[in-house]
């Protein structure tokens, strides 16, 4: 059976203590009433991820890396590598996220890279894809967002593969106040699935865990995680508030 997953990406919010606050009352929220079912994941800045670690109960609640470096190590300024973000406690790392992609001109050959070292190093990829308005409009996204897998993470072998967790994100419903309808949201993840069992087969298509990330809530979460092929989500400016946080992991 494949798990369910409920990610916070927290992007460039938080300063360190804001986010060890934040991170302790999701602990204790989830310790006192988050369903024992739902893996739940908090997606840091690079800057806070130890104290996360140190902040939360590691058997319960995971920590992930927003990104990671597409080079092992060198004289790339700025710049964080998979085996930095391992030694931090980290188990997870957001990749291909649409903003990422957009305001930083993250390509396949770019994620590739990046997905390897992430693997080698023992860390779990939320590996994102989705389409823009102007894609969604022209009916294209389908073929879109497959295209997407297939110059990415299809490429990997099954055994990586497994590894992977999908994260669709309408980057049409981010930060817009849209939200892909329950039957949009369902429809993609099914042609996702579908996709996966094309190439890997049904067995792993079956296993593998696909997220919704575009605006999902408290209010919304319920109903989009009620579709058979949608197995939690990957939350932005909800999971900042901790109470709205424990809603969507009590969702189910």
């Amino acid at each position: 059976m494949r798990k369910k997953v409920v990610a916070g990406n927290w992007k460039c919010n938080t300063t360190v203590a804001e986010g060890v606050e934040l991170a302790k009352a999701v602990n204790e929220l989830v310790a006192k009433e988050g369903a024992e079912d739902v893996v739940v994941v908090l997606g840091t800045p690079f800057t806070h991820i130890t104290s996360v670690v140190d902040a939360v109960d590691n058997g319960r609640i995971g920590v992930a890396s927003q990104n990671c470096a597409a080079e092992p190590k060198g004289a790339f300024t700025g710049e964080v590598s998979a085996a930095m973000v391992k030694s931090t406690g980290a188990g997870y790392v957001i990749l291909g996220h649409s903003e990422r992609r957009e305001y930083y001109g993250e390509t396949s050959e770019t994620l590739n890279k990046k997905l390897a070292l992430a693997l080698e190093n023992g860390l779990t990829p939320i590996y994102c894809c989705g389409e823009a308005l102007e894609i969604r409009e022209a009916g294209t996204q389908k073929e879109f967002v497959i295209n997407q897998l297939e110059e990415t993470i299809f490429q990997l072998s099954v055994e990586d593969f497994k590894k992977i967790v999908i994260a669709y994100e309408p980057i049409w419903a981010i930060g817009t106040g849209k939200t892909a309808t329950t039957g949009q949201a369902q429809e993609m993840h099914k042609d996702i699935r579908d996709a996966i069992a094309a190439k890997f087969g049904a067995e792993v298509a079956d296993e593998t865990s696909i997220l919704y990330g575009g605006s999902c809530n408290a209010r919304n979460a319920s109903d989009l995680f009620s579709n058979p092929d949608v197995d939690g989500g990957l939350i932005g400016g909800a999971s900042l508030k901790a109470p709205d946080f424990l809603a969507i992991i009590n969702a189910y």
